[in-house]
């Protein structure tokens, strides 16, 4: 994974935090089950970039085996992909909500 990757993967995870904390506070029956799912999402991209990483490092001081290193590259690109893939079907589903007529 590059660190453009690993940072945007930061980015979407610190936005989830700030959707979790809102400065309004909600009726203590509302669920925010939608926020919940998006932070648990993007924490398991920025732990599999930061295993991907250690792995790296670990590489590069002669820790770690090669076939390491780069299963968990995979596996963070696969959780990357996917939670792109997810966020694009939202927006595509939000903009079909806005073309129709009321």
């Amino acid at each position: 994974m590059s660190d453009i990757g690993i940072a945007a993967a930061k980015a979407y995870a610190q936005a989830a935090s700030a959707a979790a904390r809102p400065d309004i506070a909600k009726p203590a029956e509302q669920d925010d089950v939608f926020g919940d799912m998006l932070g648990k999402a993007i924490s398991s991209v920025q732990k599999a970039g930061t295993t991907a990483e250690s792995n790296i490092t670990n590489a590069a001081l002669g820790q770690a085996d090669l076939v390491d290193v780069v299963t968990a590259v995979a596996a963070a690109e696969a959780t990357l992909e996917t939670v792109v893939s997810v966020r694009d079907s939202v927006i595509r589903a939000y903009q079909e909500i806005m073309r129709m007529p009321i």
